[in-house]
């Protein structure tokens, strides 16, 4: 028996079927309790999420921007 997830490349329609997960992760999962959420904690509540039955997560904007494009923009791709 194969335990290996299904690749997207696989199922083209495969966001048809999808339980999108959005996840703003400063306010997620805080891991060293800085008071902000961080990459740490969403990745040790994966379990959970998977046991939700979220099969992908979108992460909201977390990186510096001038906010024309409701944060979606980029302001430095080198910061």
């Amino acid at each position: 028996m194969n335990d290996q997830p299904e690749l997207l490349e696989d199922d083209a329609l495969w966001y048809k079927d999808a339980v999108i997960y959005e996840v703003h992760v400063r306010a997620f999962a805080d891991s060293d309790g800085d008071g902000a959420g961080d990459f740490r904690g969403l990745t040790e509540k994966l379990d959970y999420l998977q046991d939700l039955g979220v099969t992908a997560i979108w992460l909201l904007p977390f990186y510096p921007s001038p906010l024309k494009d409701d944060g979606y923009d980029i302001a430095d791709y080198t910061s």
